[in-house]
């Protein structure tokens, strides 16, 4: 995950700190050089670091000391305003234009995952505001460019419009037209890319510019290309005059470089961050939530949002009542466990919660396999059963081990699971998050993890 190595070495910096009663200059000026070099090491620009260190530094000296607070504990609360303005402050907002369609453009080099990311906005844009949005495939010459458009929106059921390899000015004006015509209140253009910025490209997307007036313009950077991403933002912004960045692979970077310097160098905020490859993996980028989970104090805002799209309200509150009455049942159980697997891998939802160790649950994912062959189990069970797990004896377990396809030991398997499940959500009722999510050394967990 991004920032993964910069949140250790500041974490590791800062901990040197916390042993300290009084911090002296001398103390400040050791933390500082750590954190420059934490920061260099994650690929943020030379001038950004120089200008945040500084700054740093400066508020840190002569500190008054909150109430509450030690003094160590003042240079962590410092040093997070400090990311949290550097990567914009607070979340910006996309424009939503005053006459419909709104229309975004988006630019970015070949490979940024501008068409994939694209898709992935307007599905968000639907999904969480009620647009009914539009793709556009204005970018006549990559290979297979409008192939990959109209597979995106097939998959989203979000329509394409395009005219093959037609002048891509045309293209742009006639999807508004479509969209004016059939209801579609948002239209999102997908230009075309290069592998390097050149003067054609440029002129293209400014004549796009010119014939539509775009509501929003939104660049689409890679993260993982490090200072390259933002020399890319720079160049772009000074041709286009961008309104925002879309940063994707933010999963894949563990320095995040990229992140903390785009804002920083062109002024323009980071609207959007992808976290991962499939098509609901796109999120708002909150820079205050950015900056507390790089200092290791989690992102509860977030993780109570990906808890509420997961789960529906309505079996959220049935499922609290029987907690409450401890009337847990296998059936229930199975529920809880579909709908966990789709908040994303383990590493990312711990990384949210505080005092978690992410890293310990690095690659931890809920095991494909192992939930089919829950669910055949737990299908195979009558409803007595499911609701009276105790009742399974041997000649049950054999019956539903013969319909389900499986075996007995899988049975008793997911009968253990079950049992840690009951304990871990007595647990969780008391603030504790049990060590279950891993089986020890070499072996697998809950949930097949």
């Amino acid at each position: 995950m991004a920032f993964e190595s910069l949140s250790e070495k500041l974490n590791a910096a800062f901990k040197k700190l916390r042993g300290k009663g009084r911090l002296k200059e001398a103390d400040i000026k050791e933390a500082m050089r750590e954190v420059r070099l934490a920061l260099l090491e994650a690929d943020v620009g030379y001038k950004v670091v120089r200008d945040f260190v500084k700054t740093v530094s400066e508020k840190s000296s002569g500190i008054d000391v909150l109430e509450g607070l030690n003094p160590a504990q003042m240079v962590i609360k410092i040093v997070n305003e400090e990311l949290c303005s550097l990567m914009g402050g607070e979340n910006a907002k996309l424009a939503i234009a005053s006459k419909p369609p709104t229309v975004i453009m988006l630019i970015g080099l070949q490979g940024s995952g501008k068409t994939t990311n694209g898709a992935k906005l307007a599905a968000y844009m639907r999904k969480t505001h009620g647009k009914n949005p539009l793709l556009a495939a204005c970018d006549i010459y990559r290979p297979a460019a409008i192939l990959q458009l109209q597979t995106v929106g097939k998959q989203l059921d979000i329509p394409v419009f395009e005219m093959g390899t037609k002048n891509p000015v045309d293209i742009a004006k006639k999807s508004i037209e479509f969209a004016a015509k059939n209801g579609n209140d948002m239209v999102f253009l997908d230009t075309a890319g290069r592998l390097h910025i050149d003067d054609e490209l440029i002129g293209e997307l400014k004549a796009v510019k010119a014939a539509v007036q775009p509501t929003e313009i939104l660049l689409v950077i890679d993260a993982m290309t490090g200072q390259d991403a933002v020399n890319a933002a720079t160049s772009f912004d000074e041709a286009l005059n961008i309104d925002g960045v879309i940063l994707t692979k933010l999963d894949g970077d563990a320095r995040g470089g990229a992140a903390l310097s785009v804002r920083a160098v062109t002024g323009k905020p980071i609207k959007f961050a992808g976290i991962g490859e499939k098509l609901d993996q796109l999120e708002p980028f909150h820079p205050d939530r950015m900056a507390s989970r790089i200092l290791g104090m989690g992102d509860v805002l977030t993780f109570i949002e990906k808890a509420e799209q997961a789960f529906d309200e309505k079996k959220a509150k049935e499922m609290t009542e029987k907690l409450l009455k401890n009337k847990f049942t296998l059936a229930d159980y199975y529920d809880q466990l579909t709908q966990l697997k789709s908040m994303g891998s383990m590493s990312d939802i711990a990384g949210m919660i505080p005092g978690v160790d992410a890293k310990a649950l690095a690659g931890a994912s809920v095991d494909e396999e192992v939930l089919k062959k829950t669910e055949a189990i737990i299908l195979s069970m009558t409803p007595h059963e499911r609701d009276n797990p105790s009742t399974l004896n041997s000649s049950r377990k054999k019956r539903i081990a013969a319909g389900s396809g499986t075996g007995v030991v899988d049975i008793n398997r997911v009968l253990k699971q079950f049992e840690m499940m009951q304990t871990m959500t007595k647990q969780l009722s008391k603030g504790k998050l049990p060590a279950m999510f891993g089986g020890g050394r070499g072996k697998k967990g809950l949930f097949g993890m």
